[in-house]
């Protein structure tokens, strides 16, 4: 990442075959990168035109599977209407330009990696290595274990897209449990003590402890707890009383494990693939400090996925104040009721009509992307979900399209003209 301070081009506006907007150039390196250019975050594409990432999650030939029904509503229709994968790919990134969408967002069908269309990959490193995002588990990032299996999906992954010039990055996870939340009330301390006393994790734990307690008296005075060494701290499970101390103890350790977990992740993905973004880890719309700091130096661009009315300009602003990095919203989206579907299920509160979407849309961008650090934004998701709702439940009206493959053209048509302006408003004009 390098700092340059540059004159606009004067030329005819326009955006070259990448998506990048021809009125404002970097430093052409034949890969994606991130520069900042007077005084702003930009993405810089391969040719070296600044790029605003506008991209659109789940872009799937099959959509999602519904466990009531089982099968896959959309997947019947795409089978039927466009025969095959290669097909429904072709047409369905000829509409994402039409309404000037220029990104590829995760969890998309690999056949949109090959329509000439800039593209992100989720490696989901730490849920195939332990994590679960439904159940909120982490893994054990100091583990051998860990650090295979992180090595072993990077070469799997990465090495084979090394050299492609319309791949933007990695995500490295999608919305980790990085502390208490939805999913569970424990600290990652107190998962890691719940870790097999042998395990690497409960060691760095208690070596961890032994390096801020001078003795077994002063660590049982701040937890409120009772051992005799801290030997014994091997057949403890859960902290009783969690003191104001303990949950200080739990924000320290939570860095020492966010550390340890970028660190290997970048490892593994520069190992295999020096050329490519590194897109952090996708915040399920909260990101400690800790975390953050753990973070900084091991990726290019942090991911934080937001379902307010309004981006979270203090939280992003603290975020960017810590790390130094550009920021990407890759997850936002507004619902309505008069979808016909029930939007009981899933992250945010629906609004009444397709017309709330698209002034919510574009209030949301148009706010975003005033911010100087904010390189892109990421809508969720290409079709709505069931009605009968997806794996999790959630059946909400989040998508472009219908389960009938028809765009929402109230919110299809106003996403047209806003991402028209997106790099204009970045800028300032």
């Amino acid at each position: 990442m390098v700092e340059v301070m540059i004159s606009l081009l004067i030329c005819a506006g326009g955006y070259d075959r990448f998506g990048g907007w021809t009125e404002l150039k970097g430093e052409p390196t034949g890969f994606f990168h991130v520069e900042r250019i007077n005084g702003k975050w930009w993405l810089v594409d391969p040719e070296g035109n600044v790029f605003i990432s506008k991209g659109v999650n789940h872009v799937s030939f099959t959509a999602d599977h519904c466990p009531a029904l089982g099968y896959s509503p959309y997947g019947r229709v795409s089978e039927e209407r466009y025969g095959n994968a290669e097909t429904w790919a072709k047409t369905t990134v000829e509409r994402l330009r039409s309404w000037n969408f220029n990104t590829i967002g995760a969890w998309s069908s690999s056949a949109t990696f090959h329509q000439e269309m800039p593209y992100t990959v989720m490696l989901n490193l730490g849920a195939r290595a332990g994590a679960s995002w439904t159940k909120g588990t982490f893994p054990d990032v100091f583990s051998r274990e860990f650090s295979n299996a992180v090595n072993e999906i990077a070469e799997r992954e990465c090495e084979k897209r090394s050299d492609d010039p319309y791949l933007i990055g990695y995500f490295t996870d999608n919305e980790l449990r990085w502390g208490p939340d939805w999913r569970s009330p424990k600290t990652l301390l107190e998962d890691y003590l719940s870790l097999p006393s042998d395990s690497p994790g409960r060691k760095k734990l208690i070596d961890f402890i032994k390096e801020h307690y001078e003795s077994v008296d002063e660590l049982n005075r701040a937890w409120g707890i009772q051992i005799n060494s801290f030997e014994e701290l091997a057949s403890i499970s859960k902290v009783p009383n969690r003191s104001e101390r303990f949950f200080i103890d739990s924000l320290h350790f939570l860095k020492v494990i966010a550390e340890r977990y970028f660190e290997v992740c970048e490892e593994a993905i520069r190992r295999y693939d020096p050329n490519h973004l590194i897109l952090g880890c996708r915040f399920a719309g909260y990101a400690p400090s800790p975390v953050i700091e753990g973070m900084t130096g091991h990726v290019d661009v942090v991911s934080f996925n937001n379902y307010d009315f309004e981006p979270p300009v203090v939280k992003l602003n603290e975020i960017y104040d810590i790390t130094g990095v550009p920021i990407m919203i890759t997850e936002f989206s507004f619902k309505a009721m008069d979808s016909g579907l029930p939007n009981t299920r899933g992250a945010g509160q629906p609004v009444q009509t397709q017309k709330d979407r698209a002034d919510c849309f574009e209030r949301y961008v148009t706010k975003l992307m005033k911010l100087p650090f904010v390189v892109g934004y990421h809508w969720f998701e290409y079709v709505d979900e069931p009605a009968q709702g997806r794996f999790d439940g959630e059946n909400s009206n989040y998508g472009l399209v219908n389960i009938k493959d028809e765009p929402w053209e109230t919110l299809t048509e106003r996403m047209r003209s806003v991402n028209a302006t997106a790099e204009e408003i970045h800028l300032g004009r």
